[in-house]
C-alpha cells in the first residue's frame, strides 16, 4: 500500500518534473503551428526618467506607458551632424500607415543631451526647424545633472561635449515597446535604409501585441526562446 510520504513524493515529482516537461512540449507543439514567427528581442529595460518638454511641460517615462516609442538623440544646436536621425524619425513617422499597432499609439521622443542650453524656447525652435509637431513627436530635456545617467547609461548612447561647445556622438535610435523594454537599437547604416529597417521592425512588434494572446502567446513566447529575431 502506498503510503502518505510516497504519495508526497510522488505529486513532488509530478510538479517539479513533469508539468514543466509538458510546459516545454506544449511550447514546442505550439511553435511549430504558428510557425514562422518572428520577434524582435527584449533587450533590457529602458531607463525611468522625468524631462521637461518643448511647451514646459514634464513628460515622463511613466506618461509614455503602453505606447511604442522610438527614441532619438540629438540637441538644438546640432546643425548637420543630426539631419540624418531626424529624417529617419520624419520618414518612420510618414509611414505608419504600413503598420497594425494593435490599438497601441505609436510616439517619438527626441533627447536632448544638451539640457543646459537647450530651454523649453530652444527646443520650440528646433521642433519647428525638423517638423516636430509637439503631440506625437515631442522633443524634451532632462535636468542637466541626469542627463548622462537617462541618455549615457539608460540608453546607451555616448555623447562628448568638444572644446568649442558641439558635441561628439553616437548617432541611435532606439525603439521602446509599451511595457518599457528595449526592443531596438539603431545605431549603423546597413544595407537597408533605417527608415526601412525600423517599420519593419514596428510591423512585428504590433503583430505580437495584436497575437500573442491566449494559446497563441506560448508561440511567441517559443519565438523569443528560440531567438526568432528578425
Amino acid at each position: 500500500m502506498e503510503s502518505i510520504g510516497d504519495r508526497a513524493v510522488s505529486r513532488r515529482v509530478i510538479w517539479f518534473v513533469v508539468v514543466p516537461a509538458v510546459v516545454v512540449l506544449v511550447s514546442v507543439m505550439a511553435f511549430a503551428i504558428f510557425e514562422p514567427i518572428q520577434v524582435l528581442p527584449r533587450i533590457r529595460l529602458a531607463p525611468g526618467f522625468s524631462m521637461t518638454d518643448q511647451t514646459g511641460e514634464r513628460l515622463t517615462s511613466e506618461d509614455l506607458r503602453g505606447d511604442i516609442v522610438l527614441y532619438s538623440f540629438a540637441y538644438a544646436s546640432c546643425g548637420e551632424e543630426c539631419d540624418r536621425g531626424n529624417a529617419t524619425m520624419r520618414g518612420v513617422q510618414e509611414r505608419l500607415n504600413e503598420v497594425d499597432l494593435g490599438g497601441a499609439d505609436m510616439r517619438f521622443v527626441t533627447v536632448s543631451f544638451d539640457p543646459e542650453r537647450d530651454s523649453s524656447d530652444a527646443l520650440t525652435a528646433y521642433a519647428t526647424t525638423i517638423g516636430a509637431d509637439g503631440d506625437t513627436w515631442t522633443l524634451a530635456a532632462p535636468a542637466p545633472d541626469l542627463a548622462k545617467s537617462i541618455v549615457g547609461s539608460g540608453f546607451r548612447t555616448w555623447y562628448e561635449e568638444r572644446d568649442d561647445g558641439t558635441f561628439a556622438f553616437d548617432p541611435t535610435l532606439v525603439l521602446v515597446d509599451g511595457w518599457g523594454v528595449v526592443r531596438g537599437e539603431y545605431r549603423y547604416q546597413t544595407l537597408a535604409s533605417d527608415v526601412d529597417k525600423i517599420v519593419h521592425h514596428i510591423d512585428i512588434l504590433g503583430e505580437e501585441l495584436r497575437n500573442s494572446h491566449g494559446a497563441a502567446s506560448v508561440a511567441y513566447e517559443a519565438a523569443h526562446f528560440f531567438l526568432c529575431y528578425p
